[in-house]
């Protein structure tokens, strides 16, 4: 039995440190989150697909399922 992937991520802030919880979208790579603190712009790191994977506490689910086609 596959385990579901987990949908929640808590985005850390590499500018200013601010953390918050979000909801992860199932079916696609987020490129781009806007910290509501301090307004700066995150984009994935080099190798990664989006923002969840280079600054979340989990991956994003298409990476979770192995269906990333990034």
């Amino acid at each position: 039995m596959e385990k579901a992937a987990e949908l929640k991520s808590t985005i850390t802030c590499p500018k200013c440190g601010h953390q918050k919880e979000e909801t992860m979208p199932t079916d696609a790579c987020q490129y781009f989150y806007e910290c509501e603190n301090c307004h700066e712009v995150l984009k994935p790191k080099e190798g990664d697909c989006c923002v969840y994977c280079s600054y979340g506490s989990e991956k994003c689910p298409p990476v979770q399922n192995g269906t990333c086609n990034c």
